[in-house]
């Protein structure tokens, strides 16, 4: 295999810097699942931990870096979930933390944002509004801009994930990846490819949000238009080059599903793994749902990435939710 941008030494040596509370999340086999989907699960919980997602993970390491050596201010775009983190990472070594947000962001994980001290700034538009408004904040007041999935340590903080699994789990056939800007699936993939090569890595993304796909199938950077889909976790428009060069190194596959499986495979989590889960962390069940004889006698690993949801509109898509799937 080529070389991706990760290093798997690095990736070792992360786990002495990541606070413990966000390493070696539940991972355990979830028969409830296995009669409606039709083949062995195992779930990688990420939501066991202070932010509720795995974001933490590689802010862990933009922080203790940054406290170390590095300017004691940093920006950061977010739809939530790394906003959280990296105030929650930020707020324990003394940093001076401001997140970027759109307006339309998930209103609980704007909350908590602030409720980790961070300052919040909301933008008119999506993500890539916040994006670029991050950047140019970085750019006036030169300080530390964190790019998800573009900064490595984004990625090999995810990575860590990956030594888990391959450290820990039985025999699995196939981990099944949340696909937005890419450190999840380039750091697990890394990893994974690298440590268990007989594994098969799948990247899953709504329809609604399919530019990194699309781009991995093209093997070019292809931005889309505006998103439409519920995973606001995943909801990009423009690949960053050097992710999906990774990217393209470590994915086997990469699959897109309905916003139906996505609202069914939340559903399934609760109802027989006890689960509340934001749609990013059901993107795996949701991509089985849609294609049971794929994995039918297979061992997967689906990583539960996030629980930071609005539980009014989780509410209104669990109620309309078939049971088994769409």
């Amino acid at each position: 295999m080529r070389e991706t941008r990760l290093d798997t030494a690095r990736i070792r040596a992360a786990r002495r810097v990541i606070d413990p509370v966000f390493l070696d999340t539940p991972l355990y086999r979830c028969e409830a699942l296995e009669p409606g989907l039709g083949c062995a699960v195992s779930i990688k919980l990420e939501t066991a931990n202070p932010v509720r997602s795995f974001k933490a993970r590689g802010t862990e390491l933009v922080a203790s870096r940054l406290a170390d050596n590095g300017p004691r201010a940093v920006v950061c775009a977010s739809a939530g979930n790394l906003g959280q983190a990296l105030a929650w990472s930020g707020r324990g070594r003394g940093l001076d933390v401001t997140v970027v947000a759109s307006r339309f962001a998930t209103a609980a994980k704007l909350d908590r944002i602030r409720a980790l001290d961070a300052g919040l700034e909301l933008v008119d538009g999506d993500h890539e509004s916040a994006r670029e408004r991050a950047a140019a904040i970085a750019r006036g007041d030169g300080i530390r801009l964190v790019e998800d999935s573009l900064d490595i340590e984004t990625c090999e903080g995810a990575a860590t994930i990956g030594l888990e699994l391959v450290d820990t789990a039985p025999s699995f056939d196939t981990v099944l990846i949340a696909l937005g800007g890419g450190a999840l699936a380039t750091g697990v993939g890394h990893v994974v490819k690298a440590l268990a090569p007989e594994a098969e890595v799948i990247c899953v993304q709504p329809l609604g949000a399919p530019a990194m796909t699309r781009s991995w199938r093209q093997r070019r950077v292809v931005t889309t238009g505006p998103t439409d889909t519920i995973a606001d976790g995943v909801a990009g428009r423009c690949p960053i080059p050097a992710v999906l060069d990774d990217l393209l190194l470590v994915a086997d596959d990469a699959v897109l599903v309905r916003e139906a499986s996505i609202v069914a495979g939340m559903r399934m989590l609760l109802d027989h793994a006890g689960l509340v889960v934001e749609p990013s962390a059901a993107l795996g069940v949701a991509a089985i749902l849609e294609d049971r004889d794929r994995f039918a006698g297979r061992h997967v690993v689906t990583i539960v990435c996030g629980s930071n949801v609005d539980m009014d509109a989780y509410r209104r898509w669990i109620g309309t939710a078939p049971a088994h799937g769409p």
